[in-house]
């Protein structure tokens, strides 16, 4: 199966990623693809004082860029880490009254630097990275979690659950996204760096088969060169059959329907 888009990519600004923009878009561009989604990380792991929100102006206003370069549609969002049991997202709690000049915002309204990043953007990924929070948690908690994250009116898609290593349970977490008509994220980087976890994705994957539920091929490349490159998860879709019809990155136009169905 030839995919189309590619939604989880990261260029420099995400620090341990390798390309620019322009970069990625060629890279979509040579692998076929018809929609790119720029997503670099919004999380604490990208600065020690995150708190100031001069550090995030890349995000902030990459709404600007242009919405199709050489025939590739761009769609500009982030992946941001869940930090706590109760699903919330990185930047929930710190409040922002002044913009990257140091004036007050023309709106008058303090914001959290989550609302504020991401205000604009197209949609968003909610991964878990550091996730020492959940140590001691119970599957019940981390279903809670992973559920709670989905309420967010941004999140479109859950990035990489197979290799979150939270112990949650499978289907509460995939009903959760069917019934909000968000996105389970199966990623070859998951299959590249961890083999333990092939098993855990084939898992999901059966279930979302099994239970209509739609997901996100994407590539989480950090270099330019593994964009469109799908080759382990589309041998897992193949060897589990699995629908076609619930790949929402099977085409330009699926994914973007994807995301209208999930009010953004």
């Amino acid at each position: 199966m030839q995919l189309q888009c590619d939604v989880h990519t990261h260029t420099i600004y995400s620090r341990h990623a390798y390309a620019t923009i322009l970069e990625n878009v060629r890279a979509a561009k040579e692998a076929g693809l018809s929609l790119l989604g720029s997503t670099d990380h919004f999380s604490s792991m990208l600065y020690p004082d995150y708190e100031n929100i001069r550090h995030y102006q890349y995000l902030c206003v990459s709404h600007t860029w242009p919405k199709e370069i050489d025939g590739v549609r761009l769609l500009q969002g982030c992946e941001v880490d869940i930090v706590d049991l109760a699903g919330n997202l990185f930047g929930y709690d710190i409040p922002i009254a002044k913009n990257i000049d140091g004036d007050f915002y023309t709106d008058k309204k303090t914001l959290s630097l989550y609302e504020r990043v991401t205000k604009k953007m197209d949609y968003v990924i909610a991964s878990v990275h550091r996730h020492s929070f959940a140590d001691a948690a119970t599957p019940a908690e981390c279903t809670e979690l992973y559920c709670n994250a989905l309420q967010n009116k941004k999140v479109l898609i859950l990035g990489h659950i197979g290799r979150s290593g939270l112990p949650f349970e499978i289907d509460p977490v995939l009903l959760a996204a069917r019934d909000l008509h968000k996105l389970i994220e199966i990623n070859e980087h998951s299959l590249d760096v961890r083999n333990h976890c092939g098993e855990r994705c084939r898992q999901i994957l059966k279930r979302c088969a099994e239970l209509s539920v739609p997901i996100s091929v994407s590539s989480d490349a950090h270099f330019a060169t593994a964009i469109g490159k799908f080759d382990k998860v589309n041998k897992m879709l193949a060897e589990i059959h699995f629908p076609e019809e619930l790949i929402a990155t099977r085409s330009k136009e699926s994914f973007l329907s994807a995301m209208k169905m999930a009010g953004l």
